[in-house]
């Protein structure tokens, strides 16, 4: 009979207050920045565990670094919490928004994951006698793509011998991704107010500016690399008809899998607005809110964390979640075919360029860094939506949040216990910055 570990116990021991713990973030749901609640949440159950907790990191109200240990090897478990505007949703099968925030990318699983990862790796350090140090790294403010890109500034990753993250998806997978470089933009187009019938001829419309704007940047598409991507969005379109708008703002997503790329796009839409400010005798402000590099991916840390994937048991879904998976992929329409699970998918050769960008990028270009995957929804689910809040609120995703957990402990301990290939890590990431 196989002997069972001290992480192993560790997850029989806890798995109720894991739970409780992530449906606890679920019924709390907080904005980027306004984590106040999961935050706290999150701290005391790794207090509870044996971790000192040191708060307003990188002047976030709402970061923390949890500590266990104080020598050499460093493992970071990033750990998300903030929820999205307007997914508000109870965890049922057919759509029941309120209008409120909520968890659309499965950010109360993401925290408690990464929480429960640290402790079990705690545990079996304990157990086995060894020495390091584990941190748990709260981290405000992904969904606005901030808070790792401040922290990450502020050095708080610099001594790190790696980090560790996951994402909930509708499949489990070592990431062996490269999320988007991305900027983040804000255009403010200044005119001049006249009535719009009697006095045309007086009046610099800012919305045409904007409206311009916009026209030439669906022009620019054209003549950009396929995988950049511009998105827009006008955040202030009030007032009457009949009055010239002196004032129209937009704000642009603009992103690509590499910096250059990115850079370049973003010069190229700040020119289509200062052309449309021209045209039009207005004035534009242009505001970086934030920027992003891609994902560097590490091939040796991916392997290591895809054999812990292969070991940890894939969750058995019952009748009734079976049935969940049924009626929701029916209520939204989702392509999968009846197909609602899948097991571990291959470890792909060559990195895979992924349309979504996050601040854990940054964290990646600092040290070495892996992200899993894991299925808390069921296929098809897509991220910032209404379905996907509703599997992260029930035990579809709670037990998708416990595979991955499990996960992320047994790679940090493979990591603790075989030095040899921690320096194997290391050495990819310096050839990678080498450009080797």
């Amino acid at each position: 009979m196989k002997s069972t570990e001290a992480w192993e116990v560790w997850f029989d021991q806890n798995k109720e207050e894991m739970i409780q713990t992530a449906d606890d973030i679920f019924r709390h749901p907080e904005l980027s920045g306004q984590e106040i609640y999961s935050s706290g949440r999150l701290a005391a159950f790794l207090e509870k565990q044996g971790f000192s907790i040191q708060w307003k990191i990188a002047g976030f109200e709402t970061a923390f670094i949890a500590q266990w240990g104080s020598s050499k090897p460093v493992i970071g478990y990033l750990a998300e919490y903030d929820a999205l505007p307007g997914l508000g949703q109870e965890p049922v099968w057919e759509c029941r928004t309120d209008g409120g925030p909520g968890h659309g990318c499965g950010h109360n699983l993401l925290g408690t994951a990464c929480a429960a990862a640290a402790c079990a790796l705690k545990a079996q350090m304990e157990a086995a006698g060894v020495e390091g140090t584990i941190r748990v790294y709260g981290c405000p403010a992904e969904e606005i793509v901030i808070g790792k890109i401040k922290m990450n500034e502020a050095g708080v990753f610099d001594d790190l011998s790696a980090a560790v993250t996951w994402h909930p998806f509708d499949r489990n997978r070592v990431s062996y991704d490269i999320w988007q470089a991305q900027d983040v933009k804000n255009y403010a187009f200044y005119g001049t107010a006249a009535h719009a019938a009697k006095h045309p001829e007086l009046g610099r419309s800012a919305l045409d500016a904007a409206e311009l704007m916009n026209v030439g940047v669906n022009y620019l598409r054209e003549h950009v690399a396929e995988d950049v991507r511009m998105h827009y969005t006008y955040t202030n379109t009030d007032g009457p008809a009949n009055i010239v708008p002196d004032y129209a703002s937009t704000n642009y997503f603009i992103r690509s899998g590499r910096r250059d790329r990115t850079e370049d796009a973003s010069r190229r839409v700040d020119d289509c607005a200062r052309g449309a400010a021209l045209m039009t005798g207005t004035r534009v402000e242009i505001e970086l809110v934030t920027s992003n590099r891609e994902m560097k991916v590490n091939r040796a840390l991916a392997e290591l964390f895809y054999e812990a994937m292969e070991q940890i048991p894939l969750p058995e879904h019952t009748e009734e979640e079976l049935e969940f998976a049924r009626k929701i992929s029916e209520a939204a329409g989702f392509q999968n075919n009846g197909v609602y699970f899948t097991g571990l998918e291959p470890l792909e050769e060559e990195p895979v360029l992924l349309n979504i960008g996050t601040d854990v990028s940054d964290v990646s270009h600092t040290v070495p860094t892996v992200m899993l995957s894991a299925a808390v929804m069921c296929k098809g689910t897509p991220l910032h939506h209404w379905t996907t809040t509703a599997q992260a609120g029930m035990s579809i995703g709670q037990k998708g949040m416990l595979y991955v957990a499990e996960c992320m402990a047994l790679g940090g301990w493979m990591l603790m216990r075989e030095p040899g290939r921690l320096e194997q890590v290391w050495r990819d990431f310096r050839d990678d910055k080498a450009g080797k």
